[in-house]
């Protein structure tokens, strides 16, 4: 009963995961489009860094128009390709006329949807095509099954999602008037530590942030998932009274957490202690609590997680509450994990660290092929090109990237190495390095090449193998 449980615990948890990386991956590649936005938000509206009426006329069809269509092209293409990317953005035309808030939950039904239809439509059609009439049957099958779906969306699926959005809203009213928001950390803060976070974030808080911030010019839905304070507390709490390699490791996490944005590098500290996780609900409520009670918030969602994305979305006259709540989160945090860390018999515990970062694989997916079943199938002398992928082809494929590439120009290799996300993987590349969870969906897109699995992209001990295949 018990193995039972757990596998259905694990089951449960991998969809939803794969869930969030489906959200997140309708989502992170537009992130610069929503930057736009937000730049131009936080410059020219009226109580903008710098007014200007003609120029905050861009906002609201930026809103209301282009940030719900780009999410539902990428949505559609993510089913099905450009084909699928198309009718995507058509079916969620249908879900924006008529409504006077972003529609980015229609967006993210109406794009799948439309990619899903069209595929569907096609394989049906694929053998039943005569000569000669391909693009004739093609072109009208789309436009026969784009006019239907925008026709349903603006007849159903617009009201629903309107009526759903208007009851959300009104619940997290509920919230702000009674002072509840610091609460929102019991299950935002622990749902980072799962993976879970691309799902909060942009399926849940970016949303409801975006409505609010076209209503008001900010909002604080923004910092609620967004706030490095709480890590940054956590990494700084090792980093004075951790020893060891733990204490060592510490600095450059809070580097690549606070600089960089990439809070997926605490994760294996709050793991190797999981008392911790009060310590990062502590300060992330601590944090909201400041943030609402000076009026913080931001234009859009900063990405990444980063005091400078933070710092570039807060409107004028916002810098000091948002410093202040972060200041504050990291305080609280750095406290309590002070505490339990000081009372730890274990304050040098390296392998704790090692076993929970093998967690937060785990956490993630592992995939049970390892490197030493890749098959070889170039020479090392043909291989030119590396590519490390990851869902959106920023943060960790990124970090991935720049350190295995001091690792091979240390071993005096003349390799390119770049970084892509999962579904951008260049047909040429020789040779793919990915997450253990993301081999797999690698492999399905770029077969010919090698492919290679690691567990932690920031140890450069993890590429000691695929430098002794280029050695070969």
């Amino acid at each position: 009963m018990k193995g039972t449980t757990i596998k259905t615990s694990s089951r449960f948890q991998n969809n939803v995961q794969t869930f969030g990386r489906f959200l997140s991956g309708m989502v992170m590649p537009n992130i610069g489009a929503f930057i736009a936005w937000g730049l131009i938000t936080a410059f020219f509206i009226t109580t903008g860094w710098t007014p200007n009426e003609n120029l905050a006329s861009l906002v609201s069809p930026m809103i209301l128009y282009l940030l719900p269509l780009l999410i539902g092209y990428t949505g559609g293409k993510i089913v099905a390709g450009t084909r699928g990317g198309v009718l995507g953005a058509i079916a969620t035309m249908g879900v924006i006329v008529g409504v006077d808030i972003p529609m980015f939950i229609g967006a993210m039904v109406m794009g799948p949807l439309g990619g899903f239809m069209i595929k569907k439509v096609d394989e049906v059609l694929e053998e039943k095509i005569p000569a000669g009439f391909e693009m004739l049957v093609s072109n009208f099958s789309a436009g026969i099954v784009g006019a239907l779906l925008a026709i349903i969306a603006y007849l159903v699926i617009g009201p629903v999602v309107l009526g759903l959005n208007n009851v959300l809203k009104t619940g997290v009213e509920v919230i702000v008037n009674a002072g509840l928001l610091p609460l929102t950390s019991l299950f935002i803060e622990p749902g980072k530590i799962l993976f879970l976070n691309n799902a909060i974030n942009h399926g849940v808080l970016g949303p409801l942030g975006i409505q609010e911030a076209k209503e008001i010019g900010r909002s604080i839905f923004f910092l609620l998932e967004t706030n490095p304070g709480p890590g940054l507390g956590i990494l700084l709490a090792y980093w004075v009274f951790a020893k060891g390699m733990v204490k060592q490791s510490a600095p450059g996490a809070v580097l690549i957490h606070f600089l960089g944005g990439i809070h997926e590098i605490y994760f294996p500290y709050v793991l190797m202690k999981p008392v911790l996780i009060l310590a990062v609900i502590a300060g992330g409520a601590g944090g909201v609590f400041t943030f609402n009670l000076l009026g913080a918030g931001l234009v859009a969602t900063p990405s990444p997680g980063s005091i400078f994305a933070l710092m570039a979305m807060t409107p004028r006259g916002g810098w000091f509450s948002v410093l202040a709540g972060v200041v504050v989160s990291t305080i609280i945090s750095f406290l309590v994990a002070s505490y339990f860390i000081k009372r730890s018999d274990d304050v040098d515990d390296t392998e704790g660290l090692e076993s929970a970062k093998e967690t937060v694989q785990d956490l993630k997916g592992r995939q049970k092929k390892q490197t030493s079943e890749n098959e070889l199938k170039y020479a090392s002398s043909e291989i030119e090109k590396i590519v490390f992928a990851c869902d959106a082809g920023m943060g960790s494929s990124a970090m991935g990237a720049t350190t295995l590439r001091k690792r091979l120009e240390k071993e005096g290799f003349d390799i390119k190495v770049v970084h892509k996300a999962i579904e951008n993987i260049p047909s040429d590349a020789q040779i793919i390095v990915t997450h253990q969870q993301l081999t797999e969906r690698a492999r399905s897109k770029v077969p010919q090449a090698e492919h290679y699995s690691i567990t932690n992209f920031m140890n450069s001990s993890e590429f000691d193998q695929l430098v002794e295949r280029l050695k070969k």
